[in-house]
């Protein structure tokens, strides 16, 4: 187990894929407090008038998971951007829950940079409620086999004192049913703050970042996995380590993360009517 990382074990187990605990009984039993948006009162961190306003459903490209201007024609098609078409990233999906805007960026920047692990409970329900949503759209996907979240250099786990990505991880694990693991997938070098850096610089700075250990391929094999994390920006990060874990021999690496940057002008993003198997 990595250091500062909460629970007793590398893997964070529960029952049914699929399943979510939340129930009436289990709502009583929450204490009432202040939503972190509006500061309204009641049984949820985000309150639910604030989740339909600030969550909305939008179509998205099923690869990268931008937001996309225009829907495919007829039933069936799976939206895909141009860019995606062109140039596949190695992960096969992409699950997020909101644009990276008011107000989730003010939490996740309180969550990530400002020591409020607990505002993971609320944005983990946010994007299970986003999994849950795309799973009902499209039944026949399967579930993945295990989450992983997005590790943290060494150096960084200690200044920050938790791996936001794991903190959401886990909670999704329970609330969907799913194991979640911390320890096939490392990232022994302590790289440069992607926020401050442009496309070509991330990906530069990502290379051989990730690592999955020899030891540990031996569980990766043939594994369907979903890689977790707070945000997407041009999916550098996440397209490396789904590389490094499909070298390791994973079957298929997806992406759930809670808010997805926005394409950088309006249109940047187009629908394209994805063909059967690509």
């Amino acid at each position: 187990m990595q250091p500062h990382e909460h629970g007793t074990d590398a893997v964070d187990h529960t029952v049914t894929p699929g399943r979510c605990p939340t129930t009436p009984t289990a709502r009583s039993r929450r204490w009432l407090g202040q939503c972190e948006v509006c500061r309204a009162w009641g049984d949820a961190r985000i309150c639910n008038p604030c989740h339909t306003r600030f969550a909305p459903p939008v179509l998205r490209c099923r690869r990268c998971g931008l937001r996309l201007g225009t829907a495919p024609e007829g039933e069936g098609h799976a939206p895909i951007c141009g860019a995606c078409l062109l140039q596949p990233p190695p992960f096969a999906r992409t699950v997020c829950a909101v644009d990276y805007g008011f107000p989730w960026d003010r939490l996740v920047a309180a969550f990530k940079f400002h020591g409020q692990p607990e505002l993971a409970t609320p944005l983990a329900h946010c994007l299970a409620a986003a999994v849950q949503a795309q799973q009902l759209a499209t039944p026949a996907l399967a579930w993945p086999q295990a989450l992983l979240p997005v590790p943290l250099a060494p150096p960084r786990l200690a200044q920050r004192g938790y791996n936001q990505a794991w903190e959401l991880a886990r909670r999704l694990g329970r609330t969907l049913g799913l194991p979640a693991r911390h320890d096939l997938l490392s990232r022994p070098l302590d790289t440069a703050q992607q926020a401050a850096l442009g496309r070509a610089q991330r990906q530069h700075n990502l290379r051989s970042a990730f690592l999955v250990e020899p030891a540990r391929r031996t569980r990766l094999q043939g594994l369907h996995v979903a890689l977790v994390d707070d945000v997407m920006t041009t999916g550098a990060t996440v397209g490396y380590a789904a590389a490094e874990l499909l070298r390791a021999g994973a079957r298929q690496v997806d992406v759930w993360v809670l808010a997805r940057t926005p394409a950088p002008q309006p249109g940047a993003a187009t629908a394209i009517a994805a063909a059967p198997g690509t």
